[in-house]
């Protein structure tokens, strides 16, 4: 049994989860990874199996259909997931992330008519935020939808929309005219119902070809492009227009617990790969692991993967709990990422020559680490959501 990233206090349930996700995991993912990976292949067989588990309705209330599962199970689920592949685990994240939108601010109407479908796998979700010229400043959205008679006409073009060619429902940040001063109470978010595909998949609708990526292959990511696009008022999220900031940022603190639990998915395999290469192979007449140099290495990745699996099952915990945890959810992010992009560069320095070659599995990990570094913000946005959470808490009263 594995000594690190343990979690204490799970349920007979969760434990039982966790167990055939790792089971599946070893015998499904990891073994056909690399394959996949390197052709930028979509692993429709894995996600047909994940589909088979129930995975896809792991949040998703019992009521319509899912399996009513906490966020921690969620991000220890996605741990292991990405501890085999990342790229499967971005498959099902942006599916989760509108899942819970949905769950926690649509109408009873959108309930009933997404969340059974999207429990069985039948809706695969994704979300849109970020366009061409936006960076990490959302408040400065240009696609707007402009109301009419008969509902929304919305032009514009986002970008970097994770299974946007593979989902069939996305959640769309919009900007629309409320006539609200701060411009993030002019936002709206759309539930834009669509044909898998590229091309032009309804009229007014286009989704470009896949964008060729350095990693984080298999999944395909691409822009979305409004032309005229016609869209009911009944399909935005909740019913009422100029709330899409508040839905999409608690839809992000989910997004970024999630990308903490990929890091330390992707940390606790590097790990795995170095502590295991490291007592093959001989120098010196010893196994490298008995070389101080390395075993120093191997003692601090190890606490490193630990901390951050910790920091993560704390920021879940507490959005279970109903708490605010957007500072904790930020420090999960930044420490998660920036210690899994470390640990995997020992892991390759401790692989040598062979980390280079693409018969290695740490070479495909040294291309997914970094994505995680900007994926949900940046470091430097996470920390500026932490200072200025810790501004709030600590505010000086002199």
């Amino acid at each position: 049994m594995a000594r690190l990233a343990q979690t204490a206090g799970l349920t007979d349930v969760q434990e039982e989860i966790l167990a055939t996700v790792r089971t599946f995991v070893d015998k499904e993912i990891i073994p056909h990874a690399q394959t996949l990976e390197h052709g930028d292949t979509y692993p429709a067989d894995i996600v047909d199996g994940m589909k088979e588990m129930g995975l896809f309705g792991l949040t998703i209330p019992e009521e319509y259909g899912g399996l009513g599962e906490s966020l921690l199970t969620y991000a220890l689920v996605v741990e292991q997931i990405a501890r085999g592949w990342m790229s499967v685990s971005g498959v099902i994240n942006t599916h989760f992330i509108v899942a819970h939108m949905l769950k926690q601010h649509g109408t009873p109407e959108q309930k009933q008519k997404y969340l059974p479908r999207m429990a069985a796998g039948e809706v695969r979700g994704s979300f849109s935020m970020s366009e061409p010229e936006l960076g990490s400043d959302v408040a400065a959205i240009r696609t707007r939808a402009v109301k009419g008679a008969d509902g929304y006409t919305i032009n514009g073009q986002k970008m970097w929309l994770t299974n946007g060619g593979t989902s069939n429902l996305t959640a769309v940040l919009v900007k629309t005219d409320e006539g609200a001063e701060k411009a993030h109470q002019n936002l709206t978010t759309f539930l834009v119902e669509k044909p898998e595909g590229y091309g032009e998949v309804l009229p007014g609708l286009s989704i470009p070809g896949k964008i060729d990526k350095m990693g984080y292959k298999g999944v395909d990511t691409t822009e979305m492009v409004f032309d005229g696009f016609e869209i009911a008022a009944d399909q935005i999220l909740g019913g009422i227009s100029g709330q899409g900031f508040r839905h999409m940022m608690d839809g992000v603190e989910v997004g970024r617990v999630n990308v903490a639990a990929r890091a330390c998915g992707i940390a606790i395999r590097a790990f795995e790969l170095a502590i295991e290469y490291s007592q093959q192979r001989r120098t010196f007449g010893k196994a490298i692991a008995e070389h101080q140099a390395i075993a120093f290495k191997l003692a601090e990745m190890a606490t490193k993967v630990e901390a951050a699996h910790l920091m993560m099952v704390n920021a879940a915990r507490l959005k279970d709990s109903g708490q605010r945890n957007d500072v904790e959810a930020g420090m999960a992010k930044l420490i998660a990422s920036e210690y899994c992009a470390e640990v995997t560069q020992e892991s390759f320095r401790i692989h040598g020559g062979y980390g280079y070659s693409k018969e290695y599995e740490i070479e495909r990990l040294m291309r997914e680490a970094p994505f995680l570094l900007i994926g949900e913000g940046t470091s430097e946005i996470q920390k500026t959501i932490i200072s200025r959470g810790l501004l709030r808490d600590y505010r000086s009263r002199g």
